[in-house]
C-alpha cells in the first residue's frame, strides 16, 4: 500500500547547488532521495514547496514522496537522517499525508525572509548567512518603499530574465521590515514568487536605505515594470525559506 509522506527539511544552502537534482552537482533533493533509497530500497521522487537556489537556506521547507514500504514516522525521520550526513540537511518532522496532498500546488502560502547585517566590520560568525553592507542604511525610507510593493502588481522589475511564469503579477501579502541593532530583517509572504522576485527586491530596497535612490525613485522604478530598472540582486546566502501554509 502506497503511503504519502510530508517532511519538514532545514538546510544550510552553503553546501549545495540548490534543491533541485542536477546531473553533477550536489543538491538538496538528490541528498535526500538517495538517502530515502538508502534505508527503504526505493527510488523515490521529492517533490517540494519552493525550489533554492544555490546559497539559499531553509528553516521549514517541506517536501512529499510516496513509499510503498511499510514504515513508522521516526523510521522516515531517521532514516534519511541517517544517510543524508555529513551533509547539513535535516529532516526535522515527517509525518504520514493524504495521497491528495502536494508540497508545491496544495501550499496557500509561502514565506521567505531575508537578512541583513549592516557595519563595517567583516563578517566572522555570519559569513555566508547574511548579506554584509557596509554603507550606513536607514530603515524608515525602506520601510516606506516597501508597502509600494503589497498587493497584486506586475512585479517585472523584479524578475530574473531567465524566469518562466508564464505571467509577472503576483499578490504580495506581507513585506515588513524590522531592524535589531546592526541586522536588518526583511519578511514576505505570498503564495507563490518569481524567480529571484525576493532578492532582488531586496537589492532595490537596500538602495533606498542607503540613499542611493529615493522613495519617488523606487515608485518609478517599480512601475517602469522592466528589471533593467531595478536594483541588484541581493547575494544568494541572506535569503531563508521560512515555512509554508497549507
Amino acid at each position: 500500500m502506497t503511503t504519502r509522506w510530508k517532511i519538514t527539511v532545514e538546510y544550510d544552502g552553503a553546501g549545495f547547488c540548490g534543491w533541485q537534482r542536477q546531473a553533477e552537482d550536489v543538491t538538496v533533493q538528490a541528498i535526500i532521495e538517495t538517502a530515502i533509497h538508502a534505508f527503504s530500497g526505493e527510488a523515490a521522487r521529492l517533490h517540494v514547496a519552493g525550489r533554492t537556489d544555490a546559497g539559499v537556506h531553509a528553516l521549514a521547507q517541506v517536501a512529499h514522496f510516496d513509499l510503498e514500504k511499510g514504515v513508522k514516522a521516526v523510521e522516515v525521520l531517521g532514516g534519511i537522517n541517517y544517510h543524508a550526513r555529513p551533509h547539513r540537511v535535516v529532516v526535522v518532522k515527517a509525518e504520514e499525508a493524504p495521497m491528495d496532498f502536494h508540497a508545491r500546488f496544495s501550499a496557500l502560502s509561502r514565506r521567505y525572509r531575508y537578512q541583513i547585517i549592516n557595519r563595517s566590520a567583516p563578517l566572522a560568525l555570519m559569513e555566508g548567512k547574511a548579506w554584509h553592507v557596509v554603507r550606513p542604511l536607514s530603515l524608515e525610507p525602506m520601510q516606506k518603499a516597501a508597502t509600494l510593493l503589497i498587493g497584486t502588481h506586475d512585479f517585472s522589475t523584479f524578475r530574473a530574465q531567465r524566469c518562466q511564469a508564464t505571467s509577472p503579477v503576483r499578490t504580495l501579502d506581507e513585506l515588513t521590515i524590522t531592524q535589531i541593532n546592526e541586522t536588518f530583517f526583511f519578511d514576505v509572504k505570498a503564495r507563490s514568487f518569481l524567480y529571484h522576485q525576493v532578492r532582488n527586491m531586496v537589492g532595490t530596497l537596500a538602495k533606498v536605505g542607503t540613499g542611493q535612490w529615493s522613495v519617488d525613485e523606487f515608485a518609478a522604478a517599480f512601475a517602469a515594470a522592466e528589471r533593467v530598472k531595478g536594483g541588484p540582486t541581493a547575494p544568494s546566502d541572506g535569503l531563508y525559506f521560512v515555512s509554508v501554509e497549507y
